[in-house]
């Protein structure tokens, strides 16, 4: 029986090896081996086979497995870590197409590629003005000169723009009224695209009138602090916004003769055609108020640029059509005093509401446009597209005072919004009674066109169908014109109204 030491892993030194190795490259079985190394039997096993494709080329011997020792694991702070294992990527699913639809995806390939070679010569015109506007054929459109045979009916033509004597309209024939507002129609689409009045607001209901704005102006700086316009520091200029229904609460008398001019409907009707809205704003420039730079007005001309190239070439060439711009001069306002200046015919320039905003044009309007002076109870109207500014008043102790009308169309989104339920209410009494004296006369209507609402949409038609035989339910103006002639008392207008403009919401 072997000793305790004989079972022990021999120990090899390097010659013993060699040997080892020596004998396996010579092919000597490993039985012979055993034999010739005296290897106990309980350590035959740990001899192993060494291929020669392991000990080759190798310039140190090769360890045998019986000497080599198990290495300590190592403890786990001594471990290195091993990078978090990213999470493997689903592959694609692969899609199988059919040879119909491998024809359709080239078929459609060859059209987008068709199409991109037809961008520099698009077969229609883009929607849109391009950003670039042509200065000549702007030159070309403000270079024409207006007619006084084109406009028969007008008193006067000063630096291109008719001027018309209110007293001199035959308003009593219809057969003249309609010429005439053909001629305003004309003058704000194709012709110069401004007009005056003279003398169209009596000089004695306007002093009553501003001694209104006044106050009105003195309640609110006292109130908030705030008088100033759009185009001006504060305290610069005094503004009231949406005077319209101010002065319809603070006087109703005054603001019922105010608005009771059959001129102002006669002018809104010619550009506007009925159920227009009014609404407007008081302007005072104070002395060394500055001058405005050249815009046009509402609706595009209250955009951004950004905005307003948004928007198609016909909706910028119609915005024209939705508004009328007016100013009823409610003291004199000599040159010096900075009246409105005009650049006649510039509303046909169809970019004008991108061009405007450019350098070269304001030069260009700064270098040739017009402005006359005016007096008190005088009126301009003009088509919003007109390239004009506001003066400089350049006087000293002089405040050139004007009520800018802003009238809408029944198509178009007034700028302010209009209590005329409140207004309706307020003047009622006085309504009635010049109704009484009256009857339906031309100013009854023109201060129920003016208040009223002519438009009965937007409504909500399960509450309120259509009437009448038409398609349209009844309009606050009808409404109102029905209870002057039956004489409704104004607690039956007021829940009719009030009945009206509830069933309307959805």
């Amino acid at each position: 029986m072997p000793s305790k030491n004989e079972h022990k892993k021999p120990q090899w030194d390097y010659q013993t090896r060699k040997r080892v190795i020596q004998m396996h490259e010579n092919h000597i079985s490993t039985r012979d081996v055993r034999v010739a190394l005296g290897v106990p039997p309980r350590t035959q096993h740990r001899i192993i086979k060494l291929g020669p494709e392991r000990r080759k080329g190798s310039g140190r011997p090769p360890k045998a497995d019986c000497d080599l020792k198990r290495k300590r694991r190592k403890k786990p702070e001594e471990r290195e870590k091993r990078p978090e294992k990213q999470p493997k990527q689903p592959r694609p699913k692969r899609i199988r197409r059919s040879a119909k639809t491998i024809r359709i995806e080239a078929e459609r390939r060859s059209r987008i590629e068709q199409l991109n070679n037809t961008f520099d010569s698009p077969a229609v015109p883009p929607r849109h003005f391009h950003n670039f506007s042509s200065l000549d054929l702007f030159h070309q459109l403000c270079s024409q000169t207006a007619s006084s045979e084109t406009y028969p009916l007008s008193d006067a033509l000063i630096s291109n723009i008719p001027i018309y004597d209110a007293q001199n309209l035959f308003l009593t024939n219809d057969r003249i009224t309609s010429m005439i507002q053909d001629e305003w129609h004309h003058i704000l689409q194709d012709g110069p695209g401004v007009f005056v009045l003279r003398g169209m607001f009596p000089a004695a209901l306007l002093d009553t009138t501003n001694t209104i704005f006044d106050s009105i102006i003195e309640k609110e700086r006292s109130s908030n602090g705030q008088g100033g316009d759009h185009f001006s520091a504060n305290n610069t200029n005094s503004r009231i916004w949406n005077s319209f229904g101010k002065h319809g609460s603070a006087n109703p008398k005054s603001f019922l003769d105010y608005y009771s001019s059959p001129l102002l409907a006669l002018v809104c009707e010619a550009w506007l055609g009925p159920a227009y809205r009014v609404t407007a704003q008081v302007n005072i420039v104070n002395p060394g108020g500055a001058h405005q730079v050249c815009h046009r007005d509402y609706h595009l001309g209250f955009q951004t640029a950004e905005t307003c190239g948004r928007y198609p070439a016909t909706l910028q060439m119609a915005s024209q059509f939705l508004t009328l711009q007016g100013a009823v001069a409610h003291s004199n306002m000599p040159i010096e005093s900075g009246p409105t200046r005009f650049l006649p015919f510039s509303q046909q320039f169809a970019q004008g509401y991108t061009a405007y905003r450019q350098s070269e044009f304001k030069d260009y309007f700064d270098r040739t446009y017009v402005t006359l002076p005016l007096r008190k109870g005088d009126a301009i109207f003009f088509n919003p597209a007109l390239f004009h500014a506001a003066g400089e008043n350049t006087l000293q102790d002089f405040r050139r005072i004007a009520n800018l009308l802003q009238i809408s169309s029944a198509f178009g989104k007034p700028m302010e919004a209009v209590d005329s339920l409140g207004l309706i209410m307020g003047c009622w009494p006085l309504l009635q009674s010049k109704f009484g004296k009256e009857g339906m006369s031309k100013q009854v209507e023109a201060f129920v066109t003016a208040v009223a609402d002519g438009y009965p949409f937007p409504t909500n038609l399960d509450k309120r169908p259509p009437c009448g035989g038409g398609l349209a339910p009844e309009s606050q103006q009808e409404l109102v014109f029905s209870a002057l002639k039956e004489q409704w008392p104004r607690e039956r207008l007021q829940s009719a109204l009030v009945t009206m403009r509830e069933d309307s919401f959805a």
